[in-house]
């Protein structure tokens, strides 16, 4: 099971006024990413099936944090699932069917970067579905997920709960950089404008979906690092576990490639080496 810090004097009461240092944070990503080694050697090792759930406002900081979780893990035994608009065909479909493909098999970790709750959310502010479709969803939902816990599936889910004015300095940074430019699109802009019909929606949702079997627990995401320390701290603490890391290899001396010739230089090509 998770262990505690070894060094946790930068939390304090007034902690939420105090920004973590690079040191404290570095040190404590380690320690914790190490852990969800421990937990994925686990998982693997009991046959479980893990699916985490990742859903907030854009630029709440869900992809940043999912990036931490995975850095050290296996990605055989862990897949992150972050599905585009349905197809022609996926529209036709039970609503939940290309979800239900994506759910883990014995011995996985996978985590939705959104999930099914988008008919929750966007389709529903957007008027990407009907009425009638946003009703069954909202009743169907929780039977859905009874039945994945039923079945032996660890189910979490977490929304990441951002500001209104920190939002608004994050897309204003995508505009600024190029390389997260990509991260606004015209539905992001679309959806700073509908603030608070994407809270009411957020609100039903929450109302109509935070079941015993599978809550609803909401991340504090305006400081970034001090959210990723939480989220991973949190999903150590929902998953017992025990540390059967394997001991160190001894790796033998090499044997000796005396019959080995290299291909001359001259015949082969290479990276330029500009830096």
């Amino acid at each position: 099971m998770l262990e505690p810090s070894i060094d946790r004097t930068e939390i304090s009461s007034n902690h939420r006024s105090q920004k973590l240092s690079r040191q404290f944070y570095e040190q404590e990503l380690t320690r914790l990413q190490t852990e969800l080694v421990k937990l994925q050697y686990w998982v693997k090792h009991q046959g479980l099936r893990v699916v985490i759930l990742f859903e907030g406002r854009d630029a709440a900081g869900k992809g940043g944090a999912i990036k931490r979780i995975i850095e050290c893990l296996n990605p055989r035994g862990c897949r992150v699932v972050a599905l585009g608009k349905p197809s022609d065909i996926e529209r036709t479909q039970w609503y939940f069917q290309r979800y239900v493909a994506h759910l883990p098999s014995a011995g996985e970790i996978v985590l939705f970067d959104r999930s099914w709750y988008n008919r929750a959310g966007v389709e529903h502010v957007m008027g990407f579905c009907t009425e009638a479709e946003y009703q069954e969803f909202m009743q169907s939902c929780p039977e859905f997920e009874q039945m994945l816990v039923r079945s032996g599936i660890i189910l979490l889910k977490y929304w990441f709960s951002v500001s209104d004015e920190e939002q608004e300095r994050r897309f204003q940074e995508r505009v600024k950089d190029p390389a997260k430019r990509w991260k606004l699109s015209p539905m992001d802009i679309e959806a700073r404008d509908r603030w608070e019909d994407y809270s009411r929606a957020k609100d039903a949702m929450l109302a109509h979906t935070n079941i015993p079997e599978a809550p609803w627990f909401t991340v504090e995401a305006d400081d970034k690092k001090r959210s990723r320390l939480n989220l991973m701290h949190h999903i150590l603490s929902k998953i017992s576990y025990e540390d059967i890391t394997p001991p160190a290899l001894e790796l033998p001396p090499r044997r000796s490639g005396e019959n080995y010739v290299r291909l001359p230089l001259n015949e082969q090509f290479f990276v330029p080496q500009v830096y």
